[in-house]
């Protein structure tokens, strides 16, 4: 975890121009503003980086609307972090967050979000949907000068600056994990639930050199879906990995699908 948010630090300072922190001493204009709902990870990142954080402060109006107040001083380079899971209302809180940045003086505003929302779609699948990845990208690259996330969900468009204009950058989480399971490697089956996990999954398996398969599914609707693997090597434990759990139906389906084919043990990344 710490080399991940090394990595994440460092690429935040190279995208907008910053003197990077990691090994070379404080960077006073550079200053991290964390909502509270990801203060356990913007701390963490403060440390890493010997960088300073500021709380980002909300109140919420009797009608729904948010009030976003950032700390001061903004530094000449701010940094929000926020991972955006339940993206709805968060989303425009971080906005507003840019814009208060740049109204208190802060020359640069960079984006950190581990998880970036509404990636998946990047077509139109049937008749009458937005390309919400488009979108979403779009308005992000209006506010931010630069975004960094962590495997951003990324299929038919292979680079993050494709989609959010302006500098942008995915972090693979592959050789992190790669290196937690080679540690604990013995008797391991690395799984990937659908073909959209197989890059993922091999770049994984090859830091872990572990064995791999990925699955066929099939989706019935938003909890219901089908998964077939055509062949489960003799395994004792098996790893699945998948990039999104949005309601943990595509992990439990496959886990249950594995246990039928001989494996004593599952566990999910």
């Amino acid at each position: 975890m710490h080399a991940d948010i090394v990595d994440v630090t460092e690429s935040a300072c190279a995208l907008t121009g910053s003197q990077g922190p990691v090994g070379n001493g404080p960077v006073n204009e550079t200053r991290l503003h964390v909502f509270p709902d990801s203060v356990a990870f913007g701390q963490r990142l403060g440390r890493a980086a010997r960088l300073p954080t500021t709380r980002v402060t909300l109140h919420q109006f009797p009608d729904g609307e948010s009030l976003v107040r950032i700390g001061r001083p903004p530094g000449r380079h701010a940094v929000v972090v926020r991972s955006l899971f339940n993206p709805n209302a968060k989303l425009i809180e971080t906005i507003l967050a840019a814009d208060a940045l740049r109204q208190a003086g802060a020359q640069r505003v960079t984006l950190v979000a581990p998880y970036l929302p509404y990636m998946r779609q990047d077509t139109v699948f049937s008749a009458g949907e937005p390309i919400s990845q488009r979108a979403v990208g779009a308005l992000l690259g209006r506010d931010f000068d630069a975004v960094l996330t962590v495997e951003a969900h990324l299929h038919r468009v292979f680079e993050l600056s494709e989609v959010v204009p302006g500098r942008a950058r995915s972090i693979s989480a592959a050789p992190v994990i790669g290196a937690f399971l080679a540690r604990r490697r013995r008797g391991v089956l690395l799984v990937g639930p659908d073909e959209e996990s197989r890059p993922w999954v091999q770049a994984v398996a090859a830091t872990a050199r572990v064995p791999w398969i990925v699955g066929e599914k099939t989706r019935l609707g938003d909890r219901r879906v089908r998964i077939h693997f055509p062949t489960v090597p003799a395994a004792r434990r098996a790893v699945l990995l998948d990039d999104i759990a949005s309601s943990g139906t595509t992990l439990a389906t496959g886990a249950r699908a594995l246990r039928r084919a001989g494996v004593d043990a599952v566990e999910a990344i």
